[in-house]
C-alpha cells in the first residue's frame, strides 16, 4: 500500500483557445472583447511572426 504522508504533485501545460473580436489595437496592447468584456491582452502574449523582407 502507498505511503499515504507521499505529497502527489500535478503540473499542468496546456494552451487554450478562446474566440473574440478585437476592439482595439493601441501601441503594444489588443483590446479583445470576449463574451460581455473587453480584456487588455499585451502584444507579446501572441506567438507573431514578423514577415520576412
Amino acid at each position: 500500500m502507498a505511503n499515504s504522508s507521499e505529497s502527489k504533485k500535478i503540473s499542468v501545460n496546456s494552451t487554450i483557445s478562446l474566440k473574440g473580436i478585437v476592439k482595439a489595437i493601441f501601441n503594444d496592447t489588443v483590446h479583445v472583447q470576449i463574451g460581455g468584456k473587453i480584456i487588455p491582452i499585451p502584444a507579446s502574449d501572441f506567438m507573431m511572426e514578423k514577415p520576412s523582407k
